[in-house]
């Protein structure tokens, strides 16, 4: 894991990739979960009978369960000590160019994108890349926005 001391090295890492976190498996249980919270149940995702006749063979992951997974990623990945708080500010892209099969194995990579100024600390955009263990294109690429505050 990579710690920054404070605000101003860590915007100073503009352009860097930070590393990789740990491999986490997407389990079925998981999925049902997410599901159950957020009141999405379509068959891709619970059904595995029907799943295994469907076009990915297996039930997959929400793309938004792959997306909600960057927090637990991030803790594995990079740390800003010295401040006092950091919020979600929003999303610039994001894509899903492969689902995530259950019983896979995901990461993430992190690369500060853009560091600027906003009053009390600055507006942060890390694009993140979710890969799937064994396959070439990623489950997930997103630039998260937040404001870090000093």
């Amino acid at each position: 894991m990579r710690v920054f001391s404070g605000l101003e090295e860590f915007a100073g890492s503009v352009g860097e990739h930070f590393g990789y976190s740990e491999w986490h498996t997407i389990t079925q249980e998981q999925v049902q979960l997410f599901a159950d919270a957020t009141g999405d149940h379509q068959w891709i995702h619970l059904d595995t009978e029907r799943a295994a006749a469907g076009p990915f063979g297996a039930t997959i992951a929400h793309g938004y369960l792959t997306l909600s997974l960057i927090p637990m990623f991030g803790k594995d990945i990079y740390q800003v000590d010295n401040l006092r708080m950091g919020i979600n500010y929003g999303l610039n892209k994001v894509r899903f160019p492969q689902p995530v099969k259950v019983g896979s194995k995901v990461r993430a990579g992190a690369e500060l994108i853009e560091a600027t100024d906003v009053p009390g600390g600055k507006q942060v955009v890390v694009r993140w890349t979710v890969e799937i263990d064994g396959e070439s294109k990623p489950a997930c690429v997103a630039e998260t926005v937040a404001r870090l505050i000093a």
